[in-house]
């Protein structure tokens, strides 16, 4: 059972109309707008994005982030969405970086959303107790909406949360239970380059030192199957590639370019304490995102690319762009979970 921890009110966001709704699921209570938010720079006070979660893993007593439909009915199906943050973030950042959390009603969502135990250089995802803790989280979730509920599960995982997904898909535990992963900023399969001065900017916010980035491993890509969905900012990448290993395996079509994503409202949130060089990003703001996706793949299957034009690495997802790629999630197929657990 998970221990209920409240979080600070939730901002009353003016997009949001409806009236909050208390269930609770697992002992976690649920609201709609998501607890704990702010926008802006209201977040970069600390307050609210220091809370590190509703929900405790009973095993390592570690709090994470739990957020699903109010309205979720016994039975009903559910997307599982497991939310990693990048290095020296946390979780509750990452719900407002990569904010799929406000469409969990609309798309009936349930999102997971931890925070990495090292916290020295800088906190990130790193070795067997983190693995672990993400392992009990999904453990309890599978366990607390029911296995055979969970129609889909995706990792989603931001710069090194995303190196972390990939790193893990294919491992013994998640193998057969992760149908997706969405990398945000986080690698892709078949790589993008990443630009050579990367970032972070310096202290006095000038670009960094050029650097050779790693080579990417040569080979036909992932030891298992699964969707995958990259979203990366223009300025981060050399260039985005016109072919991927997963379309080749899943027999899709050649790419096509859908209408661009339009969003006339930012993110909410940035990198308060060292935006301004472009590469790594600046203030969260309005913008336009390219779509690309490989079409009538085998199975099912969903690969796609988004490009967010005049963004960096580290502005907050725009309300738009993150439907768009919740979309691409939930009509991808699913089913590994329910047929792991016959």
């Amino acid at each position: 059972m998970s221990k209920i921890a409240w979080g600070a009110a939730a901002a009353v966001l003016g997009f949001w109309t409806a009236p909050a709704m208390a269930k609770d699921v697992g002992g976690v209570a649920c609201t709609s707008p998501p607890p704990a938010r702010c926008v802006g720079e209201a977040c970069a006070a600390g307050g609210d994005l220091a809370n590190l979660g509703n929900a405790t893993d009973a095993k390592t007593g570690r709090k994470f982030w739990l957020d699903y439909p109010c309205d979720l009915k016994p039975g009903e199906k559910v997307v599982f969405v497991l939310n990693l943050h990048g290095a020296g973030s946390i979780g509750n950042w990452q719900r407002h970086y990569f904010p799929v959390a406000d469409y969990k009603e609309k798309y009936r969502l349930v999102v997971a959303t931890p925070t990495a135990a090292t916290a020295t250089p800088v906190r990130r995802w790193d070795g067997a107790a983190d693995d672990a803790h993400l392992q009990n989280i999904t453990t309890w979730v599978f366990d607390t909406f029911g296995q055979k509920n969970i129609r889909s599960f995706w990792l989603a995982g931001h710069s090194q949360g995303g190196l972390t997904s990939s790193r893990i898909v294919c491992s013994d535990f998640f193998k057969d239970k992760v149908d997706g992963w969405l990398s945000l900023s986080g690698g892709r399969v078949g790589q993008a380059p990443f630009v050579a001065a990367f970032g972070p900017p310096k202290p006095d916010g000038s670009p960094p030192d050029p650097r050779p980035r790693p080579p990417m491993p040569a080979g036909s890509g992932p030891a298992c199957d699964f969707s995958h969905v990259f979203t990366v900012g223009e300025y981060e990448i050399e260039h985005l590639p016109e072919t991927s290993p997963l379309a080749e395996r899943f027999g899709c079509a050649a790419r096509v370019r859908r209408k661009d994503i339009v969003d006339d409202r930012p993110g909410y949130v940035w990198d308060y304490q060292r935006a301004g060089y472009k590469v790594w990003g600046t203030k969260a703001r309005p913008g336009v995102a390219q779509e690309w996706v490989y079409e009538k793949c085998r199975d099912g299957r969903v690969v796609a690319d988004v490009v967010r034009m005049d963004k960096g690495h580290t502005e907050g997802l725009e309300p738009k762009v993150t439907e768009e790629l919740v979309k691409l999630m939930v009509q991808a197929r699913g089913g590994k979970a329910q047929a792991a657990a016959d």
